[in-house]
């Protein structure tokens, strides 16, 4: 019994002693590794330093502390780590480990004037939790010099070769000065980040409870300051490597789009500035944000910044830059984007805006409701359609060319960045009357542009105005008893290049209580070179182009009555003696130009017809007898208005 009790005692200090021996190999193997991995980075040019290093093999524990690392010959970026602690730690294969869980506490960044607008920024992070991890042993190469997109580029690339289940950090602080630009300085504070399913710079999720953020803005003559309070933010399924592409340089021939973001949704958020400006939104929602690498290049407009903000650019180097960020947008692509209620003080109270949304092109404010020094003022809907960004900056960097005044082809320009517009809902105070203009629509819209000119549009007007006093053109209206003027438009027109064919149709007026008049007009042989912004070669074109019939209809709701009673005033006599001179004068001017065309006679009396009976529609029909050019017909109506009408055949009639 006694040796057995001796040799239980020799082989459990044996034991001990083998356990320990080899807890102590395993620790120099763990150092030795970390060691390795330093000396990668100081081989690269860098400087990388590290404190204690320990390794407890029953729970496979990794702890390192006081880490600093700075990459590149001449340091412009440096990373300090208090500490990490990694559990279950193994080694996957001789380049990559895995984790349990890592906890890294007091992880600071500080990026000093990086790129062409000197920029220095920190961002701290005291305590940051990865669990089920898996990454490379060794970290590539830092660059060594000072470009900013190389910086990003390293950055995405080792993020691409990670995967942990969960990210967390209760704060992350940024703070950043660039005072030599408009970007100003300032500090971004989060708190409450998670990431769910980090997988080779993939994720699912991202989240933060809160970002708070205080910016100095540098104005002429007064500093302002910016704070923000931004809540709920939340990132669903964003794509690191889809940035990288677009930094790397041998993607420039990729013109695929690659999705980043499937949706980033946040608010409610607060915007406050030492101006006396506050701003609220509930809610602001991204949806399928994607990058083109073959037109979203942010090294090339990095490239392009002035290094001295002194240096007024050259109206050359302003347009190449307009030219350059018009092509990165064409490579930006955003499905869709929605702000929720916003709200905003201004000098004369509190403004609204229900929704602001963008989507397939068109981009929309909704339930506008501002006041004005003239009253308040109201917007159901406005909305541009075919919105591009990428087109407006191209037609902005084209108005600026050479420094000249623009043409009036470069103006027109603007019918390619938008295809039409539309107002719905209005109630605005007109003027000081304190009365109200009412639109119910305003819509335009244009397409089959030659060259810079639409050649198809389409305008609706429905809206109500108060007649105006103070303009003499309208006091027979108020003496009337007309006080408001209802307006309804619809005017249409379009040209066929196959036939040549110019159609004005419809044409519809409705003026409400006055009257409602219909017109169709067309034109024959007009040719695609008329549409220039040349006066001279369209005028010679011009004279192609020939007459087509034209057809008018008159409802009388109310202007015959007005136009007797303003007649009835002006000679004092009574309503019937101003109607029956109306009648007498109109067929006297008509016997002038009758002669011997029955067509004119018959139009004369159905025109003298409408006005000796209210309530009436008057039809005119105008058909040409033969070919009838344009430019002819407007000389010949100003010299011989006889002859121009003989070249028609008129047919006109009245009825209720």
């Amino acid at each position: 019994m006694k040796r057995i009790l001796i040799g239980l005692i020799v082989a459990a200090v044996l034991g001990a002693g083998g356990w320990f021996g080899f807890n102590l190999y395993v620790q120099h193997r763990a150092t030795s590794e970390v060691e390795a991995a330093f000396e990668q980075l100081r081989a690269g040019g860098g400087k990388a330093s590290h404190g204690k290093i320990g390794f407890e093999l029953g729970t496979r524990t990794l702890t390192i502390e006081d880490i600093t690392i700075a990459p590149g010959e001449q340091p412009q970026a440096q990373i300090k780590i208090a500490g990490i602690k990694g559990a279950g730690v193994r080694l996957i294969d001789d380049n990559s480990f895995s984790a349990d869980s890592i906890d890294v506490t007091g992880f600071e960044v500080a990026l000093d004037q990086v790129g062409a607008a000197k920029l220095k920024a920190s961002y701290k992070i005291p305590q940051l939790t990865l669990r089920d991890y898996a990454g490379p042993v060794h970290a590539g190469n830092a660059p060594t010099g000072g470009s900013l997109i190389e910086l990003y580029r390293y950055v995405l690339d080792q993020y691409a070769s990670i995967t942990a289940s969960s990210v967390t950090a209760p704060t992350l602080t940024m703070t950043f000065d660039a005072s030599g630009s408009a970007a100003g300085s300032g500090e971004v504070a989060y708190s409450g980040l998670a990431i769910q399913n980090l997988k080779r710079g993939k994720i699912d999720a991202m989240k933060a409870d809160r970002a708070v953020f205080t910016i100095d803005v540098p104005q002429p003559g007064k500093q302002d300051k910016l704070t923000g309070d931004l809540s709920n933010v939340v990132v669903n399924d964003f794509d690191a490597t889809a940035i990288a592409a677009a930094l790397d340089p041998q993607k420039t021939g990729d013109d695929s789009y690659h999705r980043v973001y499937r949706q980033i949704s946040a608010g409610p958020y607060v915007l406050k500035s030492t101006q006396g400006i506050r701003m609220d939104i509930d809610g602001i929602t991204f949806e399928d944000i994607a990058v083109q690498p073959s037109k979203f290049r942010p090294a090339e407009i990095i490239a392009l910044l002035p290094t001295d903000r002194s240096v007024v650019p050259t109206v050359a180097q302003s347009r190449e830059m307009m030219e350059k960020l018009a092509g990165f947008y064409d490579g930006f692509r955003i499905g869709k984007i929605e702000v929720g209620k916003s709200s905003m003080g201004t000098p004369q109270g509190m403004a609204r805006i229900n929704a602001v949304r963008y989507r397939e092109g068109e981009f929309a404010v909704e339930g506008a409701d501002t006041p004005s020094p003239q009253g308040q003022f109201k917007m159901e809907r406005f909305a541009l359609k075919s919105f591009s960004a990428a087109n407006l900056m191209r037609w902005a960097a084209g108005l600026s060319s050479h420094g000249q005044p623009p043409s009036p082809d470069q103006m027109l320009g603007l019918f390619r960045v938008l295809e039409g517009a539309e107002i719905k809902g209005v109630v605005a105070p007109y003027k000081n009357t304190r009365q109200f203009v009412t639109i119910d629509t305003i819509s335009l819209n244009w397409g089959q542009l030659v060259g810079s000119i639409p050649s198809k549009a389409n305008l609706v007007v429905r809206m109500v105005a108060p007649a105006d006093p103070a303009n003499p053109a309208q006091r027979p209206l108020i003496m009337a008893g007309v006080d408001k003027l209802a307006i309804d438009l619809d005017l249409g027109a379009a040209w066929t290049e196959s036939s040549g064919a110019f159609a004005l149709a419809p044409a519809t007026l409705d003026l409400g209580n006055l009257a409602k008049a219909q017109a169709r007009f067309g034109l024959a042989n007009v040719p695609r070179s008329l549409f220039t912004t040349d006066p001279v070669q369209a005028m010679g074109q011009a004279a192609q182009v020939e007459t087509g019939t034209f057809e008018l209809s008159l409802r009388d709701s109310g202007v015959v009555d007005l136009v007797v009673a303003q007649f009835a005033r002006m000679q004092d006599v009574s309503r019937d003696a101003a109607r029956g001179a109306i009648v007498a004068m109109i067929r006297a001017q008509g016997e002038k130009i009758t002669g011997a065309n029955g067509d004119v006679k018959m139009a004369v009396d159905a025109l003298a017809g409408f006005v000796e009976t209210s309530g009436q529609t008057l039809t005119v029909k105008l058909t040409p007898r033969a070919k009838v050019p344009l430019m002819q017909l407007m000389q010949l109506s100003q010299s011989d208005p006889e002859g121009a009408l003989a070249q028609f055949r008129i047919e006109a009639s009245t009825g209720l």
